[in-house]
């Protein structure tokens, strides 16, 4: 008969009664503590995704330029010449709400193993944030770290931080998001799989030797809400050293380049359990493993510790035998500390061992491939799940284009993030050819002589009005900034940030958000290579807005053409460009006036947006327009202001004697609006192609606005300039 005990210790490591009473029947007996750890942390969300896998399969993954899709540790495209470009993007959102700096650190530490784990080099990093309002000193706090830790794992490991974002919303209060995304390069013939293969072969591991640290991350802090007593949650954080990593990431290089490897993973959520049962279900091959051959930090590790410790800055690779010398050879001059800690067979088992003795026997077809997937039962929810904003902005004050103007520079969500990506080392590495606040997305130089761009996107805010809309809007603005440079889309990776997908409410906000991002990259023919599921983002205050976090990676043939935002030479007429139909329903202007979010946003036209991206793209390419931004955050002037400040230079618009709703047409927002600048023939060929209406010119050292010939707005470029260093000192 199975001891009370069982159950109630599977519930407390996350797992449901009914799930432990699954583990039993294909056990044939109950689990013991190894393989109960090793259970609840591959049943777990974080590592199943047992309720989201079923959406996820509803995603477009086929392309052209793909060639290494979902699955793997990360995605890849042809760029070329023999060469493929890697990218992920992925979550350390508990973490970091636990602790920011190590949070934030160890998930860029994590984000660049999964790209050096399939052979590519680390080029870049991204990163995309979310916290509560910066009046709250919580959110100041978990902001501040949570930089320190980006800046101090990617600074030190030199890869280049090249963009990113960050937004202040009331309901990230609690559950802060700190999503990064790294991009790699590889020779396409160098990528390497995970998937363990060769009865016999070696697995060895190497890297840091393994602590408690992080020990339970994956089921206790990634898969369940974040509630009171998050402190106690502190040391399933893990501790992050990116020298450590640096030396990782040039021995897996090394190894690989030699022709050592057959396979190769990185140690991630889980740890050691999850990356050794994974290659051994990709490789269709059982594993022995001897915990006691694993060389510790701290001494007298209970197996079941070993087996789930998620230190960072391992690996695990499989050899042949005959290579195992030159390995470990390799793994010693990079001062690594490569072991071999077991072998492939051919049982289809995870046999672990303790010496000599077995201390866990598992099916590996149970552990990895068969748990329970859930089918979520979405309802709409009847009533508003979020509290409208506080008022920010006086009535009268949102009605007066030159207050409004003023304060939506300054606000939390549109401010200068200069002082906070100066903290990044942008540069490193020589290929940045735009970096942030000089165009619309990152660009970098490829070894034979074209560039790649890469955006990262997300409204939670506009998700949270509109599930559906919101999502294709992401994936709209994505490839808005790539087209600003020049660039077309190749390949997308996303992080689905929500809250708990029990709740009827939460998945109807996934299954309508998974449905928008499949239905705008089917649109777009953009395959998603990737990505991770994060969710439960939610506790005492409610959950977080909706927040499917897209990056994307597009191709631009010659980089001297890249597109800026600046405005750059005075007299150049200036338009907006492509099918915006501006809406003031849940945009910046709405937040500062304090409104509700609405049911719904208003439909897109993405056929006409597509469009609009290409004509934008070839007339960048062609070095026709002088600048390009799309019209996003605090509509057209806002881009407007931004276009000036970017560039040093002002601009008068003449609106006519019939501006319509002038407010709504000056900060309304919505999907495929751009504002370009350039020679007045230029406009007009870019109007054969989409919708061109040509609203000013470059001019002078301030932004005007006049209607009927009256001034509606007179700002110089120093007052705004002023405005949008509103937040400097909570960057700094």
């Amino acid at each position: 008969m199975r001891p009370e005990s069982g159950a109630a210790k599977a519930v407390a490591l996350g797992l449901t009664e009914a799930e432990y009473d699954g583990i039993v029947d294909r056990l044939e007996r109950e689990p013991n503590q190894v393989e109960l750890a090793m259970f609840s942390l591959m049943w777990s969300e974080h590592c199943a995704y047992k309720h989201s896998k079923k959406l996820l399969r509803t995603l477009p993954t086929e392309g052209p330029r793909l060639v290494l899709g979902p699955g793997e540790n990360a995605g890849a495209v042809d760029v070329g010449d023999g060469w493929s470009v890697a990218f992920k993007v992925e979550s350390h959102n508990h973490p970091s709400a636990v602790e920011p700096f190590q949070g934030a650190a160890t998930g860029v530490g994590g984000i660049l193993r999964d790209v050096f784990a399939i052979g590519a080099r680390p080029i870049a990093v991204l990163d995309s944030l979310r916290f509560g309002e910066p009046t709250s000193e919580r959110s100041r706090y978990l902001l501040d770290h949570a930089v320190a830790g980006i800046g101090h794992y990617g600074n030190s490991i030199g890869v280049a931080t090249v963009g990113g974002e960050v937004y202040f919303e009331a309901p990230y209060e609690q559950n802060c998001l700190v999503n990064a995304m790294c991009v790699g390069l590889v020779r396409t013939e160098a990528l390497i799989r995970s998937a363990a293969a060769g009865v016999g072969n070696q697995l060895v591991l190497f890297g840091a030797s393994t602590g408690r640290d992080g020990i339970g991350g994956a089921s206790v802090l990634a898969s369940a809400e974040l509630g009171e007593a998050d402190d106690d949650k502190r040391p399933t954080v893990q501790i992050g050293d990116p020298f450590e990593e640096k030396k990782l990431l040039e021995c897996s290089l090394e190894l690989l380049d030699r022709g050592l490897l057959v396979a190769l993973q990185d140690l991630g959520a889980a740890g050691l359990t999850s990356s050794s049962s994974e290659m051994a279900s990709k490789g269709g091959v059982g594993l022995e493993i001897d915990v006691r051959k694993v060389p510790l930090r701290e001494p007298g590790m209970a197996p079941f510790e070993i087996m789930v410790s998620e230190s960072q800055e391992r690996m695990l690779c499989v050899c042949e035998p005959a290579n195992v010398e030159a390995v470990l050879e390799v793994c010693a001059r990079w001062e690594v500390g490569g072991t071999v800690i077991g072998e492939i067979t051919d049982t289809r088992r995870m046999v672990i061992r303790d010496g000599g003795e077995v201390v866990g026997d598992m099916p590996v077809e149970a552990l990895v491939d068969d748990c329970p997937l859930y089918d979520l039962e979405p309802a709409r929810p009847a009533a508003p799940l979020y509290a409208a904003p506080a008022v920010t902005l006086a009535a009268a004050d949102a009605d007066d284009p030159s207050a409004a103007l003023l304060a939506l520079l300054g606000s939390p969500n549109i401010a200068s993030r200069r002082a906070l990506f100066e903290q990044y080392d942008a540069l490193v590495g020589s290929r940045t050819v735009r970096r942030p606040e000089t165009a619309d997305a990152a660009v970098l130089l490829m070894p034979h002589g074209s560039a790649i761009a890469v955006s990262i996107d997300g409204s939670g805010r506009r998700v949270a009005a509109d599930p559906y809309r919101g999502a294709v809007e992401a994936v709209l603005e994505c490839a808005a900034n790539l087209a600003c440079v020049g660039a077309e889309p190749l390949g997308l990776t996303n992080c689905l940030n929500f809250g708990n997908p029990e709740k009827p409410h939460i998945a109807w906000q996934l299954t309508e958000a998974v449905r928008g991002l499949g239905d705008a990259c089917r649109a777009l023919d953009v395959p998603v290579v990737g990505g991770n599921v994060s969710l439960y983002n939610e506790g005492g205050g409610g959950p977080i807005y909706p927040t499917p976090v897209v990056g994307m990676v597009g191709e631009l043939p010659d980089p001297l053409h890249a597109g800026r935002t600046g405005f750059a030479r005075e007299g150049d007429a200036i338009a907006v460009a492509g099918p915006l139909r501006p809406s003031l329903a849940a945009s910046e202007l709405a937040k500062l006036r304090g409104d509700a979010l609405p049911d719904a946003l208003a439909e897109i036209d993405v056929a006409a947006v597509r469009a609009a991206h290409g004509a934008i793209r070839d007339a960048v390419r062609a070095g026709r327009l002088s600048s390009a931004h799309d019209v996003a955050e605090g509509g057209v002037l806002v881009a407007v202001a931004e276009c000036c400040l970017a560039g040093d230079l002002g601009a008068l618009l003449e609106l006519g004697d019939d501006a319509g709703d002038l407010v709504t047409r000056l900060f309304g927002e919505g999907a495929g609006g751009f504002v370009v600048s350039g020679p007045a023939d230029a406009l007009r060929a870019l109007a054969d192609r989409v919708p061109v209406e040509v609203i000013g010119r470059v001019e002078g050292g301030s932004l005007r606005v006049t209607l009927d010939g009256e001034d509606r707005v007179a700002l110089e470029l120093a007052r705004l300039r002023a405005a949008h260093g509103a937040l400097a000192e909570l960057f700094a």
